[in-house]
C-alpha cells in the first residue's frame, strides 16, 4: 500500500503540473482575476488580476488520481462529498466576487446555510454507512467522551472552524497550500496507522495534486487557489480529522490555522472592547509582513512552524 500511496501522490502532482499553464492560460482569457481587498497590505494591489480559482487545478488532479486507482469505498465517496461540497460553496463565492468585481462574494448567511447542507448530507451518509461513532477521544490522555446527540453539531463546529481558519490563511503566495501538505502528510500518517488505506489515498491525491499547484502559486503566484482551492482544502482537513476518529488532533496538526483565526478574532475583540488593535494587520500572516517581513519570509516561517505542530500532534501515534 505505501507504494500505492506514493504513486498517488506523483501520478496527481504530474497532472496539476502539465494541466498548470493550460488552466492559467484558460482563466486569462476568461478574464477571472483576483480582486483585492482595499484594507489589506498596499504592496498586495499589484496582485489584483490574477488568475484565481486555481483549487479546481488540484481538486481535479486528485480526483482523476483517485479515479485512476479505482479503489472505491463508502468512507472515501463521503471524504469527496465534503471537499467537493465545500469547494462547490467557495467556487459560487468566487464567480460572486469576479462577476461583482469586488472582494466581497457570498453573503455570510447563504455560506453558513451551504455549509450546513453538505455538513447533514455528510452526516446522514456516516451514520447509516455504519461509521458513526460520537465518542470523542482527547489526545495524550485516553480519555474519551461520548456526545450523543451534540455529536452532529460537533461535526459541524469541526467543517465551519476548519474551512474558515484555512480560508483565512490563504492570503500570502504558497502559504495556504504548504501548510496544507503538511497536514494532509500527517492525517495520510494516521490514516495508514488506524488502517484506513482508503483515507490515506484520499490525502496523497490532494499532496500530489496541491504540490503542483503550489509551482506555480510560489512567490510571485501565477495563480492563487481561490475560496474553491481553501475551502475545499478545509473540508479535506475537517473529513480526514472526523473519518479518522482524530477530531480533536486536528487542533495540535492544524495549529497554524488555529493561530490564524484567533489572531482575527482577537483583533476584533480588542478594537470593539478598547478601541486598539493587537496586531498591525491580521491574520497573523499580514502582521509579519507589515512588521517587515518579505513574503517568502512569512511563508517559510509558517511552513516551519506548521511543522512542528503536525509532528507534536502526530507524537501519540509514533511513540
Amino acid at each position: 500500500m505505501p507504494q500505492s500511496i506514493w504513486m498517488t501522490v506523483l501520478f496527481a502532482f504530474i497532472i496539476s503540473v502539465a494541466l498548470g499553464p493550460l488552466f492559467i492560460g484558460l482563466l486569462r482569457r476568461r478574464h477571472l482575476g483576483q480582486q483585492i481587498r482595499d484594507d489589506g497590505p498596499a504592496h498586495h494591489l499589484k496582485k489584483a488580476g490574477t488568475p484565481t480559482a486555481g483549487g479546481v487545478l488540484f481538486l481535479l488532479a486528485a480526483a482523476v488520481a483517485l479515479l485512476v486507482r479505482g479503489f472505491y469505498t463508502s468512507l472515501l465517496g463521503m471524504a469527496l462529498l465534503l471537499t467537493l461540497g465545500n469547494a462547490l460553496i467557495g467556487w459560487l463565492d468566487d464567480y460572486a466576487k469576479i462577476s461583482r468585481g469586488r472582494s466581497l462574494g457570498l453573503k455570510a448567511r447563504n455560506k453558513i446555510a451551504g455549509q450546513a447542507l453538505v455538513t447533514a448530507i455528510f452526516t446522514g451518509l456516516l451514520y447509516f454507512s455504519g461509521h458513526y461513532d460520537p465518542v470523542v477521544t482527547v489526545p495524550f490522555s485516553g480519555f474519551a467522551i461520548n456526545l450523543g446527540w451534540f455529536y452532529p453539531v460537533f461535526i459541524f463546529i469541526i467543517i465551519m472552524a476548519t474551512t474558515n481558519a484555512v480560508n483565512l490563511s490563504d492570503g500570502i503566495d504558497g502559504l495556504a497550500g504548504g501548510t496544507a501538505i503538511i497536514t494532509l502528510l500527517a492525517f495520510l500518517y494516521i490514516a495508514l496507522e488506524s488502517g484506513h488505506a482508503d483515507l490515506a489515498l484520499f490525502c496523497a491525491a490532494l499532496v500530489g495534486g496541491v504540490f503542483g499547484f503550489l509551482i506555480y502559486n510560489l512567490h510571485p503566484a501565477r495563480i492563487f487557489m481561490g475560496d474553491v482551492g481553501s475551502l475545499g482544502l478545509g473540508g479535506a482537513l475537517a473529513a480526514a480529522a472526523i473519518l479518522t476518529k482524530a477530531e480533536l488532533s486536528l487542533v495540535i496538526i492544524g495549529g497554524i490555522y488555529v493561530l490564524e483565526a484567533l489572531s482575527v478574532i482577537l483583533q476584533v475583540i480588542s478594537f470593539q472592547l478598547t478601541g486598539r488593535r493587537l496586531l498591525l494587520m491580521a491574520p497573523l500572516h499580514h502582521h509579519l509582513e507589515l512588521k517587515g517581513w518579505s513574503e517568502w519570509q512569512v511563508v517559510t516561517a509558517l511552513w516551519g512552524l506548521t511543522f512542528i505542530f503536525a509532528l507534536a500532534g502526530l507524537l501519540e501515534w509514533l511513540l
